[in-house]
């Protein structure tokens, strides 16, 4: 993507973001659904034709990569520093009744739908695979990690790797991202002194 496919700082700021910090680079070609409850920390990139649709927290160093939605309804989505969501990921906080017994979709009335909606969060160093779904009132625990396809329908454990669907935890993950982050910290304090 070229420099001019990302919104300028001054495009950016006439948005009407809740919040926006430095450094983001946000795509030209992203959807953006209720801006004024979007919150957007500094050091993000989102690609093309991403959706940010509701009350969502987005951290800092955090990619969310093409095609990817992220749906915050009213409870939110609140993602932690340095996340990373491959494309063609979707996180839900708010989901229709599939059993039959109410109606669904967001053109029926509120009387008829029995809608589920819970706050999701994604923790610090958490990165989800391409084309993984994420419920309401999911927690991903700091470094939890989930491949490719993975379903992620409930809490996850800290520094684990998980696949599947449902996701199921294969191995530990290692954490020698944590020492990466404290140098990373180091360099830049040193840098701006």
């Amino acid at each position: 993507m070229g420099e001019n496919s990302f919104y300028s700082v001054e495009e950016l700021r006439s948005l009407g973001l809740k919040a926006v910090g430095d450094d983001v680079l946000l795509s030209k070609k992203a959807s953006i659904y209720g801006a004024w409850n979007i919150s957007i920390g500094s050091h993000v990139r989102i690609d093309d034709f991403c959706i940010l649709s509701g009350h969502v927290e987005i951290g800092n160093y955090i990619h969310i990569a093409a095609y990817s939605a992220i749906y915050g309804g009213e409870d939110g989505v609140f993602i932690d520093d340095f996340a990373n969501l491959s494309s063609r990921i979707t996180v839900y906080s708010v989901s229709d009744d599939y059993s039959g017994e109410t109606m669904t979709n967001p053109m029926i009335s509120n009387t008829y739908k029995n809608v589920t909606s819970a706050p999701v969060r994604i923790g610090k160093h958490v990165i989800i695979g391409a084309t993984s779904v994420v419920l309401p009132g999911v927690v991903l625990n700091e470094g939890s990690a989930f491949g490719a396809f993975s379903f992620i329908d409930r809490d996850s454990q800290e520094w684990t790797l998980n696949v599947g669907i449902p996701f199921k935890i294969i191995q530990e993950r290692k954490k020698n991202i944590l020492e990466l982050e404290k140098k990373m910290k180091e360099q830049e304090r040193g840098s701006h002194e």
